[in-house]
C-alpha cells in the first residue's frame, strides 16, 4: 500500500470552482479556463503515489502548480476535487479534528524561508512543534537535542538564528521538523534560497540524513539538478498537470514530450546514467573449485581474457586472469584458490557512470556490478559506458 496516494486531484481558484472544473473535465487547458471562467486552475487533476522511504521531487517553472499540490496534501491548501489517502485513510474526507491530528502525527513541513523565531534559542525552535502539541518541557528537550544532533548542530543550542549561516538556519527548520517523529516530510523549495555551495552541502545532509531515519519526503523544487540529486522518482508539472513521471533516468533517456525533452536537454548524462544502466549480463564465470582449465575454456567460450569467480551464492570472490590461469595449468593446480585475485575494484548499481572511468584506468579485469551482499549483477567494460553514453546523444 502507498504512504500517500492522490486520486485525480484539482484546486481552483475563483468564485466559480466548479465551473472550472467541468471544464477540466472536458480537456480544456488552464489559459482556456482562465479566459472562459476567469478562474486560476492551480492543479488540474494530478495523481500519482508515494511510497514508505521513498523521496519523491515534485518540480517545474513557476506557476505549474507544485508549491499549490504539496499544501494540498495536508490540506494548507483545500482542494476543490479529488481524493487523498494517507497509509489508507482518506484526508480529504476528515473532519477538521481529525485533520489536525493528522498533522501533528504524520505531517512536517519545511519550507523555503526558515521561519525561525529569532526571539527563540537553536533549541527552542526546534522543540516548538512538540510545544505546540503539549509534550512535556523534559521530552521536548530531548527529542529536539537529538534531531539536531541529526542534522549536525550538535552545541548551537543556546545559539540564536541570526547568529547560525543560512544552512545552519535550514538545518534548524529540518531539525524542528524531524523532532516531532513524523511519518512524512513535506519540503517546499527547502533549499532553493541557499547559495549554491551551502544549497550542495544540505542535498547531501538530505541524502545522508535519509539513509538513517527513512522518512517518506515529498521534495518540491524547480531545479533540474537538485531533481535527479535527490529523487527516487520525479514528476514533472507543467501548467498545473503532470507531464511525465518515472525515476531520473527514465525522464532523461526517455523524454515523454517536447516539452520534457527540452527542460533535460543540457544535463550531463555521464553524471546521471548509473552503472546499472550500461552493465552487461556476467555470462560465464567460475568457482573456486573448477580448475585452471575449465576458466581457460569458459574464456575462450565467452572470449574474454579473466573471469570472476563467484560462490554457491553468486558473491564475488575475485577474478582470474588468463595468464595466471596458463600457469597454474603448468603447475598441475586442480582449483583455482591459489589464482584468485580479491584485492578488485566493485561497484553498486546506482554508481554515476561519471565515476566509472576514473575506476578503470588501470585495471585489466572489467568492473563488477555487486549489490550490498556482493552478489554479482554485471560487469562493465569501457565500451559498454562509451555506447551508453552515445547511445543517449553525449558527444
Amino acid at each position: 500500500m502507498p504512504k500517500i496516494k492522490v486520486e485525480n486531484l484539482i484546486k481552483v481558484f475563483g468564485n466559480n470552482a466548479q465551473k472550472a472544473v467541468e471544464l477540466l473535465n472536458k480537456g480544456l487547458t488552464k489559459d482556456e479556463i482562465m479566459n472562459k471562467t476567469r478562474q486560476a486552475v492551480g492543479v488540474g487533476g494530478v495523481s500519482f503515489e508515494v511510497y514508505k522511504g521513498e523521496i519523491l521531487v515534485i518540480m517545474g517553472l513557476s506557476g505549474s502548480g507544485k508549491s499549490t499540490l504539496i499544501r494540498c496534501l495536508n490540506r494548507l491548501i483545500e482542494p476543490t476535487a479529488g481524493k487523498i489517502y494517507v497509509d489508507g485513510q482518506e484526508v480529504t474526507a476528515m473532519s477538521l479534528d481529525e485533520l489536525r491530528e493528522i498533522r501533528r502525527k504524520k505531517f512536517a513541513m519545511v519550507f523555503q524561508r526558515f521561519a525561525l523565531f529569532p526571539h527563540k534559542t537553536v533549541l527552542e525552535n526546534a522543540e516548538y512543534g512538540l510545544e505546540i502539541q503539549g509534550v512535556d518541557s523534559a521530552t521536548r528537550q530531548e527529542k529536539a537535542k537529538q534531531a539536531l544532533e541529526l542534522v549536525g548542530l550538535k552545541g548551537w543550542e543556546d545559539s540564536y538564528p541570526d547568529q547560525l549561516s543560512g544552512g545552519m538556519q535550514q538545518r534548524v527548520g529540518l531539525a524542528r521538523a524531524l523532532a516531532v517523529d513524523p511519518d512524512i516530510l513535506l519540503m517546499d523549495e527547502a533549499f532553493s534560497a541557499l547559495d549554491p555551495l551551502i544549497k550542495r552541502e544540505m542535498q547531501d545532509e538530505l541524502i545522508a540524513l535519509q539513509n538513517r531515519v527513512q522518512k517518506t519526503i515529498v521534495f518540491i523544487t524547480h531545479d533540474l539538478d537538485e531533481a535527479i540529486k535527490l529523487g527516487d522518482r520525479i514528476i514533472l508539472m507543467k501548467d498545473g498537470k503532470v507531464v511525465q513521471q518515472g525515476t531520473p533516468e527514465e525522464i532523461l533517456t526517455n523524454p515523454a514530450t517536447e516539452y520534457v525533452e527540452k527542460f533535460v536537454e543540457n544535463v550531463d548524462m555521464s553524471k546521471v546514467l548509473t552503472a546499472q544502466s550500461v552493465m552487461k549480463k556476467a555470462g560465464n564465470v567460475a568457482y573456486p573449485k573448477d580448475g585452471p582449465r575449465t576458466a581457460l575454456r569458459k574464456m575462450q567460450e565467452a572470449g574474454i581474457s579473466s573471469i570472476f569467480v563467484v560462490n554457491r551464492e553468486h558473491q564475488v570472490e575475485g577474478v582470474v586472469l588468463a595468464e595466471a590461469a596458463v600457469e597454474a595449468s603448468k603447475r598441475g593446480e586442480k582449483d583455482l584458490t591459489n589464482i584468485i585475485e580479491k584485492d578488485i575494484r566493485m561497484v553498486k548499481p546506482d554508481t554515476p557512470i561519471n565515476d566509472l572511468f576514473s575506476l578503470m584506468t588501470d585495471i585489466r579485469y572489467p568492473l563488477a556490478v555487486v549489490d550490498d551482499n556482493r552478489k554479482l549483477l554485471g560487469v562493465i567494460v569501457r565500451g559498454s559506458i562509451l555506447a551508453g553514453l552515445a547511445g543517449r546523444g553525449n558527444e
